[in-house]
């Protein structure tokens, strides 16, 4: 595939990219990159796209997800789809809908995005994340290294629930204070503990 993006305003720092490839997904980190840069990128690219982007306060990084990282997304995805039907809840699933917050400098492609508790404000409607509270629960698959602090950034929007799957273990945190703890059980699904999961 070839990307050709004109004009842009990058001006990248002398160590700007950062690439790292292993089996969970291949990511480039560019470094110097502005909100306005970020945005041109995002419009240039098509909807339909296996890549993700996450931007942090001039760093932008682009994922593109591989098998084993797909495959955990999934299954996670499913696990959460059971439980919400098991509670007889209502579920928003927002996929890897772009979530930009431009107050905030921070944009993010999740892996999977949902509103349980919210559902009924957002039933129906497109997301205005200028408006709308933002998804309930946010889960991230991050096997390979990434050069964003996802707690930091997913904490900055006020996502009350964040999971994150490292290939091996998957921790879950709750909001608190503006940052996340660490629990041993989801809040959204307190009868279900981590070990189960």
């Amino acid at each position: 595939m070839v990307l050709t993006v004109l004009p842009l305003e990058i001006q990248p720092s002398t160590s700007a990219v950062t690439v790292a490839a292993k089996q969970g997904e291949n990511r480039v980190a560019l470094k110097g990159i502005s909100w306005l840069s970020y945005q041109q990128i995002l419009k240039a690219l098509p909807d339909s796209r296996a890549a993700r982007l996450t931007y942090d306060r001039g760093i932008l990084e682009i994922t593109m997800p591989l098998e084993t990282h797909e495959y955990s997304r999934e299954l996670i995805g499913l696990f959460i789809r059971i439980l919400v039907l098991e509670m007889g809840l209502k579920l928003k699933t927002m996929g890897s809908t772009t979530m930009d917050y431009p107050d905030l400098e921070r944009g993010a492609e999740p892996d999977c995005a949902y509103y349980i508790q919210n559902q009924p404000k957002v039933a129906g409607k497109t997301v205005d994340f200028s408006q709308d509270p933002p998804p309930d629960l946010v889960v991230e698959v991050d096997i390979t290294h990434t050069d964003i602090d996802k707690n930091r950034l997913y904490a900055s929007m006020g996502v009350p629930e964040f999971w994150r799957y490292n290939g091996q273990e998957l921790k879950i945190y709750t909001l608190q204070e503006a940052q996340y703890v660490e629990c041993d059980r989801s809040p959204t699904f307190p009868w279900m503990q981590k070990e189960y999961l």
